[in-house]
């Protein structure tokens, strides 16, 4: 097996064909996507525009309440202390060169106070070429740092833990899955001020050892338990950004600028 890993043509058509194949189980449910985007929190807050963009990790197929996905868990916690609002441009299936076509302009013209990404997972597991995924990526947090006061990069896990995916396809979806968070990490680190979440290991093994807990009824998402280890991590990824000096001016502010 590690032997057929180190062929990356050959690995890579493994994981796409049987990715294929576990995506039409007709055992297993086929789940909507959803739109978290929300306004909470105080009116008299400071207000705070909070931008996600991304993937199904983000559109929470299977999470139940919504507000137990991470992008409302997070909007919550951030509630006491802002007015925010939550605009969530996620497509369910996006990988990063999706996230670039479709996504950044818009984001880009949105005048965020905060851009959170969560993106790779699919890009891992339909075998975009790792090269290729990090220069995407280096565009789109590029492209948020120009336009955006705070951005956050979410990492991509062990997705070997996958449960809806066979052996063999766990086996390389394990080795995909570090690789790109990896590269999330080179990217990330060109660009000042940027945090990424952390992806592996701590409760993260939650998806191994609990998969009837952390993974939706189809096998392949998060669940709302497994939604509430995205929303710590992105939890941490925001105080950390907000403990910057742009963190603090935006706590602090009373208003926004009249013409935002």
């Amino acid at each position: 097996m590690w032997g057929l890993l180190r062929r990356p043509i050959t690995s890579a058509g493994v994981l796409i064909a049987q990715v294929l194949h576990s995506a039409h189980r007709d055992d297993l449910p086929s789940l909507p996507n959803q739109d978290p985007s929300q306004l909470t929190g105080d009116p008299a807050a400071p207000p705070l525009r909070l931008v996600v963009l991304g993937d199904s990790s983000i559109t929470s197929p299977g999470v139940e309440p919504l507000d137990a996905s991470w992008p409302r868990r997070l909007a919550q916690h951030l509630s006491d202390r802002f007015r925010v609002e939550l605009i969530s441009l996620a497509v369910g299936g996006a990988k990063a060169r999706d996230v670039l076509r479709s996504q950044l302009d818009v984001a880009t013209r949105m005048d965020a106070d905060l851009a959170l990404v969560s993106v790779g997972a699919n890009d891992a597991l339909r075998a975009t070429p790792i090269e290729r995924f990090e220069a995407e990526m280096d565009m789109i947090v590029g492209g948020l740092c120009a336009t955006s006061r705070l951005v956050g990069v979410s990492g991509v896990g062990d997705l070997g833990t996958v449960t809806r995916l066979p052996t063999l396809a766990r086996a390389i979806a394990r080795v995909r899955g570090r690789s790109i968070d990896h590269a999330i990490q080179r990217a990330v680190a060109r660009h000042s001020g940027v945090v990424k979440a952390q992806a592996w290991g701590g409760p993260w093994t939650a998806f191994e050892t609990h998969p009837e807990l952390a993974f939706a009824p189809d096998q392949f998402h998060g669940s709302g338990y497994g939604h509430a280890m995205f929303a710590a991590a992105m939890i941490a990824v925001t105080e950390r950004l907000l403990e910057s000096p742009t963190g603090r001016l935006i706590e602090s502010r009373e208003s926004r600028e009249s013409g935002t």
